[in-house]
């Protein structure tokens, strides 16, 4: 009744269905992971943003990686704007997707250990071999706050470490790259700036990162465990329109009258 199902044609869909079966289960799990993160980072954002603000050089020291459960926490820190060795980050968009700079400067604290402060962006000025015009920084001592973040690398960010760039820039904000080039102690990290805000709101000050949004990975988990079960019922159905068509048709064949020679 069933044989059918041991020709070539049944046993290839069989076992397509069979591979396609186990491949989205794990599609969904992977959609359910990335839903998990998702949330989990978003928590992890609003906590740290809600947190009262402590002097950075509590989290952090010269060498020291930020770890991921400490990544945008609200610090502070004193001390006096080294713009004389500030660099501008290329390749860096605004909140609105236009390319431009951040801006980073050396900010020297009180015990002459240093942190650097991202201090926003800038707009292209259409030329890659010179400098940007770069807003003027507060002079003299000040207090700056803002969210605490990690060293930038290639593996990271997916950003590559281009050499032989012009005078004053870089492509990524690294702690220990600029400890070289500034010869002092600087604080693992640096801070994304978010207050004092600057004069006619330039450099654009870094927008809080989004952190409501769940994303469509549940959903998409969810369609792949639908499509899952969709695989077995659409086999059945298939065999079963094949066997009610070849009982058709053996009825068919059996009911036609033989004609009998003269």
């Amino acid at each position: 009744m069933y044989r059918f199902l041991l020709t070539r044609q049944w046993v290839i869909l069989t076992l397509i269905s069979l591979v396609l079966m186990p491949t989205m289960i794990k599609l969904g799990f992977w959609q359910l992971h990335r839903h998990q993160h998702k949330v989990a980072q978003n928590a992890l954002i609003a906590r740290n943003l809600e947190a009262r603000p402590v002097p950075v050089g509590t989290l952090t020291s010269p060498g020291h990686t930020v770890p991921h459960a400490q990544y945008w926490r609200q610090v502070t820190a004193t001390g006096t704007f080294d713009t004389a060795d500030e660099v501008v980050v290329r390749r860096r968009t605004s909140a609105d997707g236009t390319v431009g700079y951040h801006v980073l400067t050396p900010l020297v604290l009180d015990n002459g250990k240093v942190v650097l402060v991202n201090r926003g962006w800038i707009p292209d000025d259409g030329s890659q071999i010179t400098l940007p015009k770069i807003p003027a920084a507060p002079q003299g001592r000040l207090t700056v706050t803002g969210r605490l973040m990690a060293d930038q690398t290639t593996a990271d960010s997916g950003i590559k470490d281009v050499r032989g760039l012009p005078p004053h820039q870089v492509m990524l904000i690294n702690s220990a790259q600029q400890a070289k080039a500034l010869g002092k102690p600087v604080l693992g990290g640096y801070i994304e700036q978010t207050s004092p805000k600057p004069k006619g709101d330039t450099p654009e000050l870094i927008p809080t990162p989004e952190h409501t949004d769940i994303g469509p990975h549940m959903a998409y988990a969810v369609q792949w465990w639908l499509f899952t079960a969709g695989v077995p019922i659409g086999w059945i159905v298939l065999v079963r329109r094949e066997k009610r068509e070849r009982t058709a048709g053996g009825s068919k064949t059996a009911s036609e009258p033989t004609t009998v020679a003269a």
